[in-house]
């Protein structure tokens, strides 16, 4: 009954969308912002395709829908996967579920610069039953006074609600202000919903949890300055990550803090190095604050009939208690050819703790984190485009996931576990 009820509210979902019938658009007006091909640090920032104030190479393509409504630029951007997945494993799961997030903003001039609207809304809490969909190896996340292990929490209803103001200074140089209830703070890299090399991926990543598991929080104020190929940003934010209570905005005092600096040499690249301290983020362990930095680069070469975009990440939390120390490293690449395929791998190598040998029943009295040895995760995939609802690309696909546990995790997954995910993707047809 669960998979009959999740599939006709996603698809009733993006049928109310869809009646918005906002076409791709070349209609003049709005300079920079409506220049898709960029050309300048400065104009890549000014089209805020990407997650909270994060950057990819300018090249990179933006799926969307666009028109001018009077001094208005309307944009929505989209992406949704309804999924079956099927892992082996003692720990593994088998589920239906879909994972999606739709973005509507608006843009208009203002005075010296531009003003920016933005939120983001995912059907998640309703797709996803129970809390969580399987993924093994990941932790992290809570439910309930429990934590969530071998699984992905969904996102909020809520994922963005943000307002965004560039202040033009030069040709390449801007000031850059950003306030969200709920929103990204300027550290790592795009958040993998969001970026071009994990478009394809209906699922989340080992590594979030060190590299971007900040991209919804509350509270979040950022400043950013921006001159030539080179952007240093700073936010304050409320550390405390999103609950089970996933239709709700919860707010909280800005307790914690990151900084970012950007690099783009060139139209086909992007690196940042970002630091921050965040204050209690998990609710099992409310006395732990952390200490987090992660490192990025991302690649984007455009080709004929096709694209080809990269991101290598490195991510580091380190307990400020107990000095438990979380590295995670990851390669993604999708490669878009002959118009209307996809092929896709993310590789992945991360540390995990004891707390994954709990499964998800409570910590003990007494209980320390400790390290409990490393997991690769190596992901091929693939799909193909076949446009069957108007004015959105709709794909059918399938990706396999294999994991090597550490010699510690073997006797309770076992030596060779792996996941299979077969999938239907919508989003708007765009560039």
């Amino acid at each position: 009954m669960k998979r009959l009820f999740l599939l006709p509210l996603l698809l009733c979902s993006v049928a109310a969308i869809a009646q918005m019938s906002m076409p791709m658009s070349d209609m003049p007006g709005m300079g920079e912002i409506m220049n898709r091909d960029n050309k300048t640090f400065a104009q890549q920032i000014l089209h805020h395709a990407s997650s909270g104030t994060s950057a990819e190479p300018n090249s990179t393509p933006t799926p969307m829908w666009m028109k001018m409504h009077g001094d208005w630029m309307l944009m929505f951007h989209a992406n949704a996967f309804i999924t079956d997945e099927q892992q082996t494993s003692p720990r593994g799961g088998d589920k239906f579920f879909s994972t999606n997030w739709f973005m509507p903003m608006a843009q208009h001039q203002l005075g010296p610069g531009y003003l920016t609207l933005r939120t983001m809304l995912s059907l998640e809490p309703a797709t996803i039953t129970d809390r969580r969909y399987p993924l093994l190896f990941q932790q992290g996340e809570t439910a309930y006074g429990n934590p969530i292990v071998d699984g992905q929490h969904p996102h909020n209803f809520v994922m963005e609600l943000a307002a965004l103001y560039d202040w033009k200074l030069g040709e390449k140089t801007l000031f850059s202000f950003y306030a969200a209830p709920v929103g990204d703070p300027a550290i790592g890299p795009t958040a993998y919903p969001h970026r071009a090399s994990a478009f394809e991926n209906p699922v989340g990543t080992l590594g979030h949890h060190q590299e971007d598991s900040t991209h919804i929080a509350y509270d979040v104020l950022t400043m950013g300055f921006t001159h030539n190929i080179v952007r240093i940003e700073a936010s304050g934010f409320h550390g405390r990550e999103p609950n089970e209570h996933r239709w709700q905005v919860q707010q909280g005092a800005i307790d914690s803090w990151s900084t970012r600096l950007t690099l783009q040499p060139g139209r086909d690249w992007s690196g940042q190095y970002s630091y921050a301290r965040i204050h209690s983020p998990e609710a099992l362990f409310p006395d732990e604050n952390q200490e987090r930095m992660t490192a990025s680069a991302m690649y984007n070469q455009p080709m004929e009939h096709g694209n080809w975009a990269n991101t290598i990440a490195w991510g580091r939390t380190r307990s400020l208690t107990d000095n438990v120390i979380q590295n995670s490293y990851l390669l993604e690449s999708t490669l878009r050819f002959a118009d209307k395929n996809y092929a896709w791998t993310r590789i992945e190598n991360v540390d995990r703790t004891t707390e994954l040998l709990l499964g998800e029943n409570p910590a003990p009295q007494g209980f320390q984190e400790e390290p409990a040895g490393r997991v690769q995760a190596y992901t091929f995939g693939y799909d193909r485009d076949f446009n069957l609802l108007p004015h959105w690309e709709t794909a059918i696909g399938a990706q396999t996931t294999v994991y090597t546990p550490g010699s510690r995790l073997q006797p309770i997954y076992g030596s060779d576990p792996m996941g299979v995910a077969i999938f239907v993707r919508l989003r708007p047809i765009g560039k």
